[in-house]
């Protein structure tokens, strides 16, 4: 059985998250998403989609079937969605383990990939993804 959803492009976010979000709500329950992705003691099913995941449901600009932060913005967390998951080798509502959704992202993605992975993302601009790609990638080098 599967309990965690994550879209696409949120694979590559809860890189980055430092606890910043669009709503105390959300933060607490990405929060709890990206403290188990990072608990490298913890395997389990996560089920890659395009669409609405885990993180969406606390998020206050989810609308009842779309995304409503602003108009075009379904569109384009779709794309990066979509642009994610082909660059990762992934299959859009395909379970993976944890474990290899860890492993695919930190050796399929350099920090320079976000530019055109998540060109439009509001929180791009920041750094942190770009960080948080960067600590993941040394991570994994330091555990193989």
């Amino acid at each position: 059985m599967v309990d965690l959803f994550l879209r696409g492009h949120h694979l590559l976010c809860i890189q980055g998250f430092r606890g910043a979000g669009y709503s105390e709500e959300f933060v607490e329950n990405m929060k709890e998403i990206v403290a188990e992705f990072r608990n490298e003691e913890l395997d389990f099913p996560i089920k890659v989609l395009v669409g609405f995941d885990n993180a969406c449901m606390a998020c206050p600009h989810r609308g009842e079937r779309i995304c409503e932060a602003n108009e075009g913005s379904q569109k384009h967390v779709l794309s990066m969605d979509q642009k994610v998951i082909k660059h990762l080798g992934l299959t859009s509502g395909r379970i993976y383990q944890k474990s290899t959704l860890y492993e695919v992202v930190a050796t399929k993605v350099e920090p320079a990939d976000l530019d055109e992975l998540c060109k439009g993302c509001s929180w791009l601009q920041y750094g942190v993804c770009k960080e948080g790609i960067a600590e993941m990638k040394e991570n994994f080098r330091q555990l193989n």
